[in-house]
């Protein structure tokens, strides 16, 4: 049954007041200087090694990867895991490369780098094209993936737990960057710890139902039942090899998307921003130790899942009121084998670090939005308090904006794959032009200008 029982509630408020806390006494430390710009947005020199890696993780692994993901385990396989593989080489080179020409330049925002670059033109473009990506992608698919988790295992009504993470993330990132790193530490940790005890009992449940003596003989019964769910690359004919179409998304496809996701994204880098370089340089690498261990904790579970399924369990679970198998249903389904308590604890946690990955898109959204159009447009001689004003405004109203457009979601099958592919679309064209910008001199706006009217064209088409 999808239903919490009281301790586990007791656990969650516990939890809930915990992390609240600790936000709130974090705040109250730096509470002179939250009319900083620099200390709002960027946390100027507050934040640890361990504190970046922690809040990147945490931010990034949120619902999309605990249900998304689980989901495209649930329905591909293990090939899914590619995305996170990749993305822990990613962030070394971006670490060795990137990141000290960031520094270098003292930038709040990545709009900021291309109009110290190129041109105010270019800036304004790529910083509008952000804004609506990050609200109307992001941050509606991390609202709408939350509140599946939710509803699933607590019962709440969907849009209830859409309004309840939204206001809540609005709260803790009314704090600024600082309240948001440093609970992220907390809330990566619980995640680790409860993804890794929800694995286990997925695959203890496949072990008992296949005779198996011990959790790691539910590994083999998995590969013998689902074979296909551990190739890592899709021959052609496939029915996912549209979505990850062999070698050539490993060699090139993949590797765009990685860099520009983690190299040229507000969101990511805007941790790191406001730390020196062997600080911000060592949190990077933290992060990507933590990235290894995501698909064990996340992509098993959801083939555990699928072979269940295969074999008669979740039948029900796993099907909408019109009869179609919902992938995505698979991870919080899984959270319902967790003993009472520590399915509380799992679900605080959970719901948690969804919050965490909103506040941390609402701060770069506030960010971007702040400084880059309404300093620029607006007001520019706006006060260090004005700004920061603004940019809480900007966070109500991209949460506004979300909770209406995160229920349309819904039509989708895979919503980690419905991110990928539509942040896909305009990878290459941002990876080139930063990757230009960063070390050939002779790139210039006007050639920014049309390379990007030009790739835009041919994906209209």
């Amino acid at each position: 049954m999808n239903r919490l029982a009281t301790t586990d509630y007791v656990v969650f408020l516990v939890y809930f007041v915990l992390v609240s806390g600790y936000g709130y006494w974090v705040y109250q430390r730096k509470k002179a200087k939250v009319t900083s710009t620099k200390d709002f947005f960027l946390a100027e020199g507050s934040l640890t090694w361990w504190a970046i890696g922690a809040s990147l993780i945490a931010s990034n692994i949120s619902a999309e990867h605990f249900i998304g993901m689980a989901g495209s385990g649930f329905a591909m396989g293990l090939a899914i895991s590619t995305y996170e593989w990749m993305a822990a080489a990613t962030l070394i080179i971006v670490a060795v490369f990137f990141l000290p020409i960031y520094l270098k330049n003292n930038i709040y925002t990545m709009p900021q780098f291309l109009a110290e670059r190129y041109n105010d033109t270019v800036s304004t473009i790529m910083a509008v094209f952000w804004l609506l990506v990050y609200v109307f992608v992001n941050l509606t698919s991390i609202l709408y993936l939350g509140a599946i988790a939710i509803e699933t295992i607590s019962g709440i009504p969907f849009v209830t737990c859409i309004v309840g993470l939204a206001v809540f993330s609005i709260f803790i990132t009314l704090g600024g960057m600082k309240v948001i790193g440093y609970t992220d530490v907390v809330q990566v940790a619980v995640l680790i710890l409860g993804g890794l005890v929800t694995c286990y009992l997925a695959l203890d449940r496949v072990s008992d139902q296949f005779g198996g003596q011990n959790v790691f003989d539910a590994l083999t019964v998995m590969r013998q039942k689902a074979d296909d769910h551990f190739h890592m690359i899709f021959a052609k004919g496939h029915p996912y090899y549209s979505e990850l179409p062999g070698l050539s998304i490993l060699v090139g496809g993949m590797w765009i998307n990685n860099l520009a996701y983690w190299g040229c994204n507000q969101y990511i880098i805007q941790r790191a921003l406001g730390a020196d370089l062997k600080t911000a340089r060592s949190g990077l690498l933290f992060a990507a130790f933590l990235k290894l261990l995501i698909p064990v904790i996340v992509v098993f579970p959801g083939i555990a899942a699928f072979v269940l399924y295969q074999n008669g369990g979740f039948q029900q679970e796993m099907v909408d009121a019109a009869g179609v198998v919902k992938p995505d249903h698979a991870y919080p389904t899984l959270m319902n084998l967790l003993p009472t308590g520590l399915k509380g604890l799992a679900f605080a946690a959970l719901t948690a670090a969804i919050v965490a990955s909103l506040a941390g898109k609402c701060n770069s959204i506030a960010t971007i939005f702040t400084l880059d159009i309404y300093k620029k447009f607006f007001q520019k001689d706006a006060s260090e308090r004005r700004q920061v004003v603004v940019g809480r405004w900007a966070v109500v109203v991209s949460s506004l904006i979300a909770i209406l457009v995160a229920p349309a979601l819904r039509s989708f099958d895979q919503v980690y794959q419905f991110i990928q592919e539509y942040v896909g679309f305009i990878s290459p064209g941002v990876l080139a032009i930063f990757l230009l910008g960063f070390f050939w001199k002779r790139t210039t706006a006007r050639a920014t200008g049309g390379g990007l009217a030009h790739y835009s064209a041919i994906h209209a088409l």
